[in-house]
């Protein structure tokens, strides 16, 4: 797993990696003793409050690394929430002794909230995560996640469309990418936050204030990539595709009750990370997709 990216697209990923750009973090190092327990909270939660009741158990099952389900951390608590799991009958016993077999919703579940989790290891350690996504699927199972019924976020996720900001720098070689990127990183990293602004400001609202703060937010992100696109296509004077930015997710609440939430306060709060400006909440970016995500 650790050289996919350079097997797969050696073409990108070697240069970047020469430049020492290509950061590989690994499960078995950020899913610690705290994730796991934070993972295994957040999954027992769900399973006392019924979440997964209504699964179909003869679903394909499939496989995920124990690493990612804090095996290796803490292998006697991992396997406190497998005992629960298999006992509803949402995951088997291991086949190669490294992978547990899920129910594609429960895997799918600790997948799009992990990147989450991990966020506050990762900023110890030095790393700005940003979870995203090329696969709407993938968008669309945080959605979920978020709008299960015991969930406080329940109804209060929003995913904003894709929004075309910007060319697509495939076919432009590294350095004019990186040269780019000096002039014009800032505008995009602005862009960025108000993506995330948006999540936190419109998710929070009932359905009746979100609606017009929904149309006036986006009309105004919709201006701010209309001047992305300008400065693209202003450095590159070439036809290329565009390149299409969107985001998923919820103001996760810091009420009583809320497995995500919890688990977001307390991996931050025991890495001594607390930003009055960044409040916890779950989201993903969506980039280069078609399909129109809908909560």
């Amino acid at each position: 797993m650790r050289d996919r990216p350079l097997l797969s697209d050696p073409s990108l990923a070697q240069p970047l990696d020469d430049q020492g750009l290509l950061h590989r973090l690994s499960p078995g190092t950020l899913v610690d003793q705290r994730i796991a327990e934070a993972l295994t909270e957040l999954l027992d939660d769900l399973l006392t409050a019924g979440a997964f009741d209504g699964l179909d158990r003869d679903a394909a099952f499939v496989e995920l690394s124990h690493s990612r389900l804090g095996g290796t951390a803490d292998a006697g608590l991992t396997e406190v929430v497998l005992q629960q799991l298999r006992k509803r009958g949402l995951a088997r016993d291991t086949e190669d002794g490294v992978s547990i077999p899920l129910h594609p919703t429960v895997r799918a579940l600790v997948l799009v909230v992990l990147p989450q989790l991990l966020r506050a290891p990762a900023e110890a350690a030095g790393y700005a995560l940003q979870p995203t996504t090329a696969n709407p699927r993938t968008a669309q199972a945080l959605l979920d996640t978020l709008n299960l019924t015991p969930m406080p976020t329940a109804g209060h996720v929003v995913a904003l469309d894709l929004e075309q900001v910007t060319l697509d720098l495939g076919p432009v070689p590294l350095d004019e990418v990186l040269d780019f990127r000096r002039q014009h990183g800032a505008e995009h990293r602005a862009y960025v936050r108000n993506l995330r602004q948006f999540v936190r400001d419109v998710a929070s609202l009932n359905q009746n204030e979100r609606d017009q703060v929904f149309a006036d937010r986006r009309e105004a992100l919709a201006d701010h990539a209309d001047e992305l696109r300008r400065l693209a296509r202003t450095a590159w004077r070439r036809p290329m595709a565009t390149f299409g930015l969107g985001i998923a997710g919820s103001a996760v609440s810091l009420a009583h009750g809320n497995p995500i939430a919890a688990g977001l306060s307390a991996a931050a709060a025991l890495v001594g990370l607390r930003r009055q400006a960044d409040p916890p909440s779950a989201y993903a970016y969506l980039f280069r997709a078609q399909t129109r995500l809908a909560p």
